[in-house]
């Protein structure tokens, strides 16, 4: 289907192309609403993950310790399904914007790793990847396919080695995110004078720093999602709508 200009704010997404083309360090900060498109429901929005489960129950360093078998059901089937769905348009526009030099840099506050899938290389994952998993307790490592076919019926997953409970590579809560991620996310910001605000609420702390951090030292903010977010008040341009429709059609008119 043809994309539907008139859906949208035509002036906005010339804008919005211009400033990306006139760029000189651009970065990309995206959330949950980015992989919407690609099956993988939102995490925070209404209907969403965290409105039928609660986190502090099954995505949690406490819970992992005290009930292990009730946050490995939960984690067992987001893994089943997040390993089955597949970069959509919006992923694939992305790296063809690295692809071209237009964008430095991907921060993600995904654990799907799609943006990879989809070609892109420089990927800052604020909260970890959920197709990387380790013991618990020695450490020792296993694949996404060793934990797609575990027996349902024999959860937690614990280590062959030490029988510790493996857990996946991915920011708990009530855990820090990694420090090298935090570091490497920080100097790219400093560098930037345009930040992408792509499918994300704007509500976690630290990603929720970046957009005001470049808007500070007099970059711009230019922000696509379905729905206002905690930066629709701060951003240069706004576009409401499906990044899937939005985002590759800003690069068939910046790359013709």
């Amino acid at each position: 289907m043809a994309f539907d200009r008139n859906k949208y704010d035509r002036d906005a997404l010339d804008k919005a192309g211009k400033l990306i083309k006139d760029a000189r360090c651009a970065v990309v900060m995206t959330g949950a609403g980015f992989s919407v498109a690609s099956g993988i429901p939102d995490f925070r929005s209404p209907g969403g993950v965290w409105s039928k489960h609660d986190p502090e129950k099954v995505a949690s360093v406490k819970a992992l310790k005290s009930n292990p078998v009730t946050v490995w059901k939960f984690l067992l089937e987001l893994v089943r399904m997040v390993h089955k769905c597949e970069p959509n348009p919006a992923h694939f526009a992305l790296s063809e914007l690295e692809a071209a030099g237009m964008i430095q840099g991907v921060i993600t506050q995904n654990i799907d790793g799609l943006h990879q899938r989809a070609g892109s290389d420089n990927v800052i994952e604020f909260h970890g990847n959920l197709s990387h998993f380790f013991c618990s307790e020695c450490l020792a490592e296993y694949k996404v396919r060793d934990v797609i076919t575990f027996d349902d019926k024999k959860l937690p997953i614990r280590c062959a080695d030490c029988s510790g409970i493996v857990r996946p590579d991915i920011v708990f809560f009530g855990e820090q995110i990694p420090s090298q991620a935090y570091k490497d996310a920080f100097e790219l910001v400093d560098q930037a004078d345009l930040v992408l605000v792509i499918g994300t609420s704007g509500e976690v702390v630290p990603a929720s720093l970046i957009p005001p951090r470049v808007k500070n030292h007099g970059g711009k903010i230019v922000e696509i999602n379905k729905v206002s977010s905690a930066y629709s008040s701060m951003s240069d341009i706004t576009i409401k709508g499906a990044v899937e429709d939005i985002l590759p059609e800003l690069v068939r008119n910046i790359i013709k």
